[in-house]
């Protein structure tokens, strides 16, 4: 539950201010960054003419109700405009389920409803594509499998036809390890670490956010991550590039180098960080020991500020930054 009123936090200065080096070089580039700092720090520190009074040592409340309206509405019909994500409409069920069930509203009576969306998404191959009549492809197939599972009962899972999928997903499992988005479609994800640290889609490819968390996420299924994900990856050259992901003042993450921060890499950046925490310090809840944490290796408070200062919408809902 969100508590009343802001919360005092040990918000570090770096968050509330300038940066202290700047480079004299303006370009395209800076000239962004720039603005998005004078977008950001009204937020951060309460100036007049920000729509908040936080303070730069307090952090605001989730405004769950707002945010629960705001879910509930984008389960119902939407207007024409949206008619260009007609092929998201799977994305758009599991990110709202998701987001309703973490902040504890109950999705059973949504069951009928997306059984119904998503058996007309089935394909006689097993897959889901992203609508009626589309083709089977990875991302709706994960989309409605979760949200199937996350409204629960029998009926929903019966509804899979899991003999056939499975072998769509032996149609696109490549030689490589990696697996194609659809039948003839383009592969994602091999592992690419790159000279930076991160994680390409494929090799000789720049590294982003997405693809870091979904190799990390994959290699901490397959085995516990302490062990397999140092079998894999360079662990220091990662942690270096994750570490640069989180700008400041700012406190939220970029997906890639030389971009700006967008609302959506905390989660895709930000769940790197746990999974990257447990391949260094091992797993601190099955270890048995009363030690306590090892601390954390980015500002939890700085990006806490960056999601409920900057990105919460007066009507409800996440955004990607103040503008957007």
């Amino acid at each position: 539950m969100a508590s009343n009123g802001p919360r005092l936090a040990s918000i570090p200065d770096i968050f509330t201010t300038w940066p202290p080096i700047r480079d004299d070089l303006e370009t395209e580039t800076s000239a962004s960054q720039d603005k998005t700092v004078q977008e950001c720090l009204p937020f951060h520190v309460g100036s007049e003419g920000s729509s908040n009074d936080y303070g730069s040592k307090s952090l605001p409340s989730l405004n769950r109700a707002k945010h629960i309206r705001y879910l509930r509405r984008s389960l119902e019909p939407l207007p024409a405009i949206f008619v260009g994500y007609d092929a998201s409409r799977p994305w758009v069920i599991y990110w709202a389920l998701t987001a309703l069930s973490l902040l504890g509203e109950d999705v059973a009576p949504y069951r009928e409803r997306v059984i119904q969306t998503f058996s007309s998404m089935q394909n006689v191959d097993g897959g889901f594509g992203g609508g009626h009549g589309q083709k089977s492809h990875c991302a709706p197939s994960y989309a409605a499998v979760l949200s199937l599972a996350m409204i629960g009962g029998t009926d929903s899972l019966d509804m899979i036809d899991r003999k056939n999928l499975w072998h769509w997903l032996g149609q696109i499992k490549q030689a490589d390890g990696g697996y194609r988005v659809c039948v003839d479609g383009e592969e994602d994800v091999r592992l690419g670490q790159t000279f930076e640290g991160g994680i390409s889609g494929c090799p000789q490819t720049e590294a982003h956010g997405a693809y870091a968390f979904c190799a990390l996420a994959c290699l901490s299924i397959l085995g516990p991550p302490q062990k397999i994900i140092p079998s894999y990856l360079d662990v220091h050259l990662l942690l270096g590039w994750l570490s640069a992901r989180q700008y400041a003042p700012e406190g939220g993450f970029a997906g890639r180098t030389n971009k700006l921060v967008d609302g959506c890499y905390s989660h895709w950046v930000g769940g790197c960080w746990p999974l990257l925490e447990a391949a260094i310090n091992g797993n601190q809840a099955e270890s048995g020991t009363a030690d306590p944490p090892k601390g954390s290796l980015y500002s939890r408070d700085g990006l806490i500020k960056y999601i409920l200062a900057c990105c919460q919408s007066e009507k409800g809902g996440l955004r990607d930054k103040p503008s957007q």
